[in-house]
């Protein structure tokens, strides 16, 4: 048996496969979500496709949807910014750009910029110091794919990286301000710096997003994946979380993420994937159904006996129902039990016996298959 292809693995391993090997890298978009019963594994799910999408040399942003409001898309931009760590990505650009000049960024890193390099080498000749301009250029201010201003800045700053033009402190830190959505900045002051006076709202933030994708890709990334976790604080009332939404936020948060799913495929090597527990499939009064601007969009309008990994909505639970076997469901049980004991807590390995009643209960219960499993392994009952 294909320990490889078992479990959720079965899942993971057709993202990577399809979405982040291939689509996704090739430079094309696209958004899943995952949903699942409480304890079905959701957040287990959205860790290992980010150590995933990690290796395969993407740039990953992860949060909760408990800790981000999601009714104005320039709050979920601006908490991606803030994950993507901007001032290496114009760093990543400037090194593409060693490279297509025949250097190497780790030998120029040495210096204190590029043109003090070359200078150090007799080569900071005019021809040189033109291909750099050329390459500049090149890479944003005639990219298509980036927003006017967003490509300025990152001119201005790439080429600040690699000493020609430099910039003044004042300038670059400026320039930062904006791009990281400083919405205190005057149009006098945009203006001075070369920008068109225009701040990042919620009706251009998405834009951005792609330039920012744009960019990353750019700096020889693979692309750029978004997790979202915990989407179901959307429909919840219980008033325990930090944040609570009434209808009118709630339906601009499903009116944010159904723009998203319309302008996907404007964009390009960028995946957002969004996990919610099935309440918010359930609950018709405040759930995605009852956005049906948005339901209309994702819900799978083919239900298939087999389990389709290429639905926009992929149920772990009727995953677990189908791939998970008897051993794989030993096996994970041996590493709740491994688990617990490195915390000294007693656990048994469950048995055959326990596994059938897992699955029965699995059937009809509010629990997930992994949250039963973890449950029965921590009872202790003796294989």
């Amino acid at each position: 048996m294909n320990r490889q292809k078992e479990g959720v693995r079965f899942l993971l391993d057709f993202l990577k496969e399809i979405y982040l090997d291939d689509y996704i890298a090739k430079g094309g978009s696209k958004t899943k979500f995952i949903t699942g019963r409480a304890g079905s594994g959701k957040t287990f799910f959205l860790d290992q496709m980010k150590r995933d999408a990690e290796a395969a040399g993407y740039i990953t942003v992860s949060f909760s949807a408990k800790k981000v409001w999601l009714h104005d898309f320039r709050n979920i931009y601006l908490e991606i910014l803030n994950q993507v760590n901007m001032e290496q990505r114009i760093n990543d650009c400037a090194d593409v750009i060693i490279r297509n000049m025949d250097y190497s960024p780790e030998e120029v890193h040495q210096s204190r910029n590029f043109i003090d390099y070359l200078a150090s080498k007799n080569e900071a000749n005019i021809l040189n110091k033109r291909a750099l301009r050329g390459e500049i250029t090149n890479m944003f201010l005639q990219n298509p794919l980036l927003d006017t201003n967003f490509a300025s800045v990152c001119a201005q700053l790439t080429a600040d990286r690699l000493g020609h033009p430099s910039l003044d402190e004042g300038d670059r830190t400026l320039l930062y301000q904006w791009l990281m959505g400083d919405s205190t900045m005057k149009f006098t002051v945009l203006r001075a710096l070369g920008l068109s006076p225009v701040r990042i709202t919620k009706y251009n933030a998405r834009h951005m997003l792609r330039s920012l994708s744009e960019v990353i890709r750019l700096g020889g990334h693979s692309g750029l994946i978004i997790f979202i976790d915990d989407l179901d604080i959307l429909c919840d009332n219980s008033g325990m979380e930090e944040i609570h939404y009434g209808k009118v936020r709630r339906d601009d948060a499903y009116e944010s993420i159904r723009q998203i799913i319309d302008d996907i495929d404007t964009m390009r090597s960028l995946m957002f994937v969004f996990a919610f527990d099935r309440t918010l499939v359930d609950n018709e009064k405040a759930g995605i159904k009852s956005y049906q601007a948005l339901w209309m969009r994702i819900q799978n309008e083919v239900l298939s006996e087999r389990f389709n990994c290429f639905s926009d909505i992929l149920d772990l639970d009727r995953l677990a129902s189908q791939v998970y076997s008897d051993d794989y469901i030993m096996e994970m049980s041996l590493e709740f039990a491994e688990e617990a004991e490195k915390k000294s807590k007693e656990a048994s390995i469950i048995d055959e016996q326990t596994i059938s009643e897992i699955l029965e209960k699995a059937k009809y219960g509010s629990v997930g298959l992994p949250q039963l499993i973890k449950e029965a392994t921590l009872e202790g009952k003796k294989s």
